[in-house]
């Protein structure tokens, strides 16, 4: 199990934009469709006060990125 969990479906441009990015700098992360269990739809949700929006990114400290740019999750990934 890596420390990075991507939420998505296989359908979004942002997701497979973001996991383009993650892959090309080698990161290791968690893909889990939000299509295909309802479990991480609810956990979105949460992080989102209800809303669903896809990418959402989170790190082991519980930061998380919503929809982010390359240049958003590339400055949180220097951290």
């Amino acid at each position: 199990m890596s420390d990075l969990t991507v939420y998505g479906a296989g359908w979004c441009p942002d997701v497979k934009r973001s996991r383009a990015l993650l892959d090309a700098k080698g990161v290791e992360y968690d893909y889990i469709d939000v299509e295909a269990d309802s479990g991480a739809e609810e956990a979105v949700r949460a992080l989102q006060n209800g809303e669903r929006r896809i990418p959402t990114i989170v790190w082991p400290d519980g930061t998380h990125l919503v929809e982010p740019s390359d240049d958003e999750l590339t400055a949180h990934l220097d951290r």
